[in-house]
């Protein structure tokens, strides 16, 4: 199944998408719904962002390939950090440049939702606990990243997390091909696979740090070929069985 979150005037609801068509939802996805009979065709709605987390826990340096090209060591155990919730940005939604970053990069990543509250779980009850999964863009500033040292200023800026379009249930996590397409030219391509920590380990990781809520979202790091986003770019995020990311650069 692939769930979004749309908008229709001032209508907002959950909705099954279902080729050009979305049958709207009654209820919580994260709880008790049901699939109505009623439809919007695709062009009628807006798109938002699939849910709404408290956090998104971002995992660093986490394929082979981007350690190599950034000629780091593998790390022992996931690597993480947090978006706020308020850089939330939707499919079709404008990337905004801050004045004060010169190098503002795209970084295509498969992202997890989780469907369940999760503390203490181990690897192999992970999937027990997931929702399902969206694209995701770690939209990220460069050049303050390589200032600070560290990387809160540089991830969270407002517009720095789009995802979506949806949710995409039922899905072989670790196997998935993806890649970035800038103005219609792939930048990044790679699959799953090439994960250094498998969805079972960084979920388990995680909520071994913190609990994890319903809604939550888990970005799994990206592969090689990160590169600069420019006013006036196109930039999409596509994953295989999940569907493509879209937006705008100004």
């Amino acid at each position: 199944m692939k769930f979004i979150r749309f908008k229709k005037d001032d209508f907002i609801s959950y909705g099954l998408l279902e080729g050009e068509k979305v049958k709207i939802i009654q209820g919580d996805i994260f709880g008790d719904y049901e699939i109505t009979d009623s439809f919007y065709d695709i062009t009628e709605i807006d798109f938002l962002t699939p849910c709404m987390p408290s956090k998104i826990v971002c995992v660093g340096l986490n394929y082979r390939s981007h350690a190599q090209e950034m000629k780091l060591d593998l790390p022992k155990e996931p690597v993480i950090f947090i978006k706020p919730s308020t850089s939330i940005l939707a499919h079709r939604g404008e990337i905004i440049r801050p004045e004060m970053s010169q190098r503002v990069d795209y970084e295509a990543e498969l992202a997890l939702v989780m469907g369940r509250q999760a503390k203490n779980i181990k690897p192999d009850e992970a999937v027990d606990y997931i929702l399902g999964a969206t694209c995701f863009n770690d939209v990220t500033a460069r050049d303050l990243q390589q200032r600070d040292g560290q990387w809160t200023r540089a991830k969270s800026f407002d517009t720095f997390a789009p995802f979506g379009p949806c949710i995409a249930t039922d899905l072989d996590y670790d196997n998935l091909p993806l890649e970035l397409i800038l103005n219609g030219e792939t930048k990044q391509k790679s699959n799953t696979s090439d994960f250094i920590f498998s969805v079972g380990e960084m979920v388990s990781f995680i909520s071994n740090v913190m609990l994890l809520n319903p809604g939550d979202v888990i970005a799994t790091g990206t592969p090689s070929g990160i590169g600069p986003l420019n006013a006036g770019d196109i930039v999409q995020v596509k994953i295989q069985d999940v569907g493509i990311l879209k937006n705008y650069v100004r």
